[in-house]
């Protein structure tokens, strides 16, 4: 109490505003934030402008580190990847008891898919559908991170990608814009809730504006070129989508768009962000983004850090190009005052909204950071949606769910591996709290059956392959043995048991940042191990572990069950555990469409038809558009994902066969569960215009329900369909509908689906 009173003290330059109390009043906030920048230097303006990375700042020694001496001097505006309430608190109280002015500064921190209780990652939690669940763990996310002192996290990631060989899908919601848009909106409401001052929100960044998942040949980092019809209509929904939802920050993307990199940008962070779209938040590069221009041959680091105002960036990550150059470049009049201003403006707007000039440490209440992170309820919630995340790619003989008697030889390099569990970017997760697929058996088992375990492969047998794929404290603990000892290990194993769960497919690192890969199959050593294990005779259960569509042509030919657990986060393998043992249904539907060979790439399901396109069912017809080795068809459908029951869809009804003008018209299907347990279906609605003036795909998402049956029940499920459903980006970039004929679509994926038409008359 005493240290928020001399907190209060040293503000005395804002007495008569902190009189009134923070308040969301647009009038009140730029009244203060007006006679702040009244009483700024030029470089205290700048500082504001600086975002430095914490580095190793020792609780204790925070006004004597690097970071503390220009906090003191006003050259810092906030801080990324400083973690706990003690140390946060300690170089804030540098900010607002030691520099001329108290300004407070904000912390962030890349929390992606949780905090230090881990939610499956991204990729995964897309494969829900259901955005209770994900706004769920959004909140959760904000309410751990908000009580171990951070306020703002870079999240979510919502770039829209088609091609598995880019590491970073694993971070984003799949391939569709609709899907993705509605995973945005869910995320920035869970993490920014309704009310940015309550200590238990945090502020959303979304990132990486715009088109960084489209980047050449899926390599991380890549230029990026498409046409201005494909940005509107396929790329830039979710963006908008977090802005339409209030997300208080953007981040700039590394890739270029139309030869002109995203931090120097101006038709992106200027023309679409905030004219078009109305964005009044402030937009922060990614890591060293304004330096990395230099390399792109934009300048040296003055030339790109007024590249990068001029285009609309508000903050330097890391480079401080212009804590260092903008100085001088204004008095070469390249930079105008007024770009200054306006981007100190909205870095101090965002502390504003966050409640940190009313009290700086609101986000550092010792109680909270040990009463509310990594909680009993917390991680029961995390371990239901992480068994929500599961995709039940094949089930041949209904081999899932296995019995709890008997013997289990649980086999493979993941099998044992807890430091892998959270999946990649799990920076606040403690790597020996996860719980393993060999812990989460035994302890569904108990006593009732007996689990068998051997490592059975490496990851790969390259060494340096998984030194570079097992970072960040996840390691595999690799098998200096020899591969053939560590493999007749597994089948002397597998020889005792009933039934094989082989845990196999990517480490965590082999996904995420700078995680491309050109080959997407699981590695050779485990595909030996997964074939000697089928040629025992046993029935094997393949439990996948991945951050990317793979190709899995041959598994899916020859192992009976593949069950895709992604990377599922800090109660992975309890949650494991509960499907394949059927105390949880799998309900996950794919959100990326997973392709036969990697020479299909990319292979997305609402692609536009050619003017030769290959007759349905056909594999191969001279002068169509198709290959001559492999069919146009995905292993597995965007919107896959099978049941432990069935469900069968009644044809659709229509309420009319024609929307005029402002009228909606209801799609009916009754949907059954068939089978002989209770289960959940994503019942999907699509559309496709058959006519216009520009082309369009052969199918677009345009709604979906989850529901969930219990064993022969019925329900009936409804979509409303108007013309404002039907919009879309016209070659003149005007948002609009077209009158003409339509197909509708509604299935449990985007290739098994049932049929009807209408007319849209405007």
């Amino acid at each position: 109490m005493k240290l928020f009173k001399k907190v209060l003290i040293g503000l005395m330059v804002f007495t008569s505003l902190q009189a009134a109390g923070q308040s969301s009043d647009p009038a009140k906030m730029k009244g203060f934030i007006d006679v702040l920048m009244k009483k700024m230097t030029l470089d205290e303006k700048l500082g504001q402008l600086n975002l430095p990375g914490a580095g190793d700042i020792v609780t204790g020694q925070a006004s004597n580190s690097d970071i503390g001496k220009k906090i003191r001097e006003g050259k810092v505006g906030g801080l990324f990847n400083i973690k706990s309430v003690a140390k946060i608190k300690a170089v804030q109280k540098v900010a607002v008891e030691e520099s001329r002015l108290k300004i407070p500064m904000i912390f962030g921190m890349d929390v992606i898919h949780g905090y230090q209780t881990t939610f499956p990652i991204p990729l995964g939690m897309s494969c829900i559908w259901d955005m209770n669940l994900v706004e769920k763990a959004a909140r959760i996310a904000a309410q751990e991170a908000s009580a171990d002192g951070i306020c703002w996290t870079f999240s979510p990631m919502v770039d829209i990608s088609r091609d598995p060989r880019w590491g970073r899908i694993s971070e984003g919601n799949g391939e569709d814009a609709f899907l993705g848009s509605r995973i945005a909106e869910a995320m920035v409401k869970g993490y920014q809730g309704n009310d940015l001052s309550k200590n238990n929100t945090i502020m959303a960044c979304v990132k990486h504006y715009a088109m960084y998942g489209a980047a050449e040949g899926g390599r991380d980092y890549n230029t990026t070129d498409m046409s201005r019809i494909r940005m509107y209509n396929e790329y830039l929904p979710p963006y908008k989508a977090a802005v339409d939802a209030g997300a208080g920050s953007i981040m700039a993307s590394f890739n270029e768009v139309d030869g002109i990199p995203a931090s120097a940008n101006k038709f992106l962070m200027t023309d679409v962000l905030r004219t078009q779209w109305g964005f009044k938040g402030f937009v922060v590069t990614d890591y060293t983004g304004i330096n990395e221009m230099i390399d792109h041959g934009m300048g040296d680091l003055q030339k790109v850090s007024s590249l990068a105002l001029n285009a609309g960036v508000d903050m330097d990550m890391v480079g401080e190009g212009f804590l260092t150059t903008l100085q001088k470049s204004l008095t070469e009049k390249k930079v105008t005052l007024q770009q200054i201003d306006v981007a100190c403006r909205l870095v101090l707007e965002a502390k504003y909204k966050l409640g940190l000039f009313e009290n700086p440490y609101k986000y550092c209440d010792e109680q909270r950071s040990k009463t509310e992170i990594f909680t009993p309820a917390n991680r029961k919630a995390a371990r239901a949606i992480a068994a929500e995340s599961f995709v039940l790619l094949k089930n041949n003989n209904n081999l899932l769910p296995i019995k709890k008697t008997g013997t289990i030889a649980l086999i493979g390099p993941l099998a044992d591996a807890k430091e892998n569990m959270s999946g990649t970017w799990s920076v606040a997760t403690d790597m020996s709290t996860p719980v393993s697929v060999l812990q989460g058996l035994k302890n569904a088992l108990g006593s009732n059956a007996n689990v068998l375990y051997a490592k059975g492969s490496n990851l790969d047998a390259d060494s340096l392959l998984e030194e570079h794929a097992t970072m960040f404290g996840k390691t595999l603990h690799r098998d200096k043995r020899s591969n053939e000892v560590i493999l007749k290990e597994a089948l002397d194993v597998a020889a005792q048991s009933d039934v094989i769960v082989a845990a196999l497919g990517e480490s965590a690192e082999m996904s995420g940042e700078a995680a491309s890969r050109s080959d997407i199959s699981i590695p050779k050593i485990q595909q030996e191990l997964m074939e000697a294990l089928l040629k025992t005779g046993k029935p094997v259960v393949l439990v996948l572990f991945t951050g990317r569509p793979l190709t899995l042509k041959w598994e899916n030919d020859h192992v009976p069950a593949i069950l895709n657990v992604w990377f599922s986060g800090t109660e992975a393998g309890d949650a494991i555990a509960d499907v394949l043992f059927g105390d949880i249904n799998p309900s996950g539907k794919l959100s990326t469409t997973f392709p036969q060979n990697v020479g299909q790439i990319p292979l997305y399901y609402n692609h536009k038809n050619t003017g030769r396109p290959l007759p349905e069912g056909k594999w191969f017809q001279k002068f169509r558009s198709n290959y001559l080795d492999v069919s146009n068809d995905p292993l597995y459908p965007f919107g896959y994902g099978l049941s432990y029951t069935n469900f069968s869809y009644s044809v659709i009804s229509l309420s009319s066969n024609i929307i005029k003008g402002n009228q909606t018209i209801k799609a009916t299907v009754t949907l059954t569960n068939t089978g002989t347990v209770s289960g959940k279906e994503v019942v999907q609605l699509y559309t496709r215009q058959l006519v216009g003036t520009t082309t369009h795909p052969v199918k677009e998402l345009k709604g979906f329900q989850k529901i969930e049956l219990k064993a022969g029940e019925s329900k009936i499920v409804t979509f409303n369909i108007s013309a404002q459903d039907l919009k879309f980006y016209n070659s003149d970039l005007k948002y609009v509908s077209e009158p003409g004929n339509f197909k509708l679509f509604i299935g449990g994926n985007s290739r098994d689906v049932k049929d009807a038409a209408f007319k849209l008359v405007l």
